[in-house]
């Protein structure tokens, strides 16, 4: 696989960071949770339980797109996460960045919502996947999206992406 950044997109309770994580350790490279760049007030807001806007959303992703900047210009390898819902969130993170390659995890909603259920810890809670996922613009044939079901363990998840990136 070819020195690049890997963007793992999905809503809330897709595995983003679980394939994360676990491909960055197979691979060897760095590694970014996109929640982590939250500012405290968005972190505020989904707590409560009251979704982002795109106003909310332009500053954490610019920092994202920072990070992404960075690992390129230093010419190493990086994977992040963020649910890049709409296709405008992926031109900023993602656009003009021939190096990103984009890796869009999903599955059935009741298979999230219970995933969401059983994790503890987290600010996002399970009532925000549906405005989630009312808000989701499927990547389009031109992103060039790399597309992973999320139902599986995470051994044979990282192994579909490892296989679908590459192809």
């Amino acid at each position: 696989m070819k020195p690049a950044v890997i963007a793992v997109m999905g809503v809330s309770g897709s595995g983003k960071t679980t394939l994360g994580r676990a491909m960055a350790a197979q691979l060897g490279w760095a590694f970014q949770e996109g929640d982590e760049l939250h500012p405290p007030e968005n972190v505020a807001k989904m707590h409560a339980g009251i979704p982002l806007d795109d106003a909310d959303r332009l500053p954490w992703l610019r920092k994202i797109a920072a990070w992404v900047d960075a690992r390129i210009a230093a010419g190493e390898p990086g994977i992040f996460t963020c649910s890049l819902l709409k296709r405008a969130y992926r031109d900023i993170v993602i656009g003009g960045r021939p190096d990103v390659r984009l890796l869009y995890l999903h599955g059935e909603p009741a298979v999230l919502r219970e995933r969401m259920a059983r994790r503890h810890g987290h600010f996002m809670p399970a009532t925000l996947l549906d405005s989630q996922l009312a808000t989701l613009e499927e990547p389009g044939a031109d992103e060039h999206a790399v597309s992973v079901e999320a139902g599986g363990t995470v051994e044979q998840t990282v192994a579909s992406a490892m296989a679908a990136l590459e192809k």
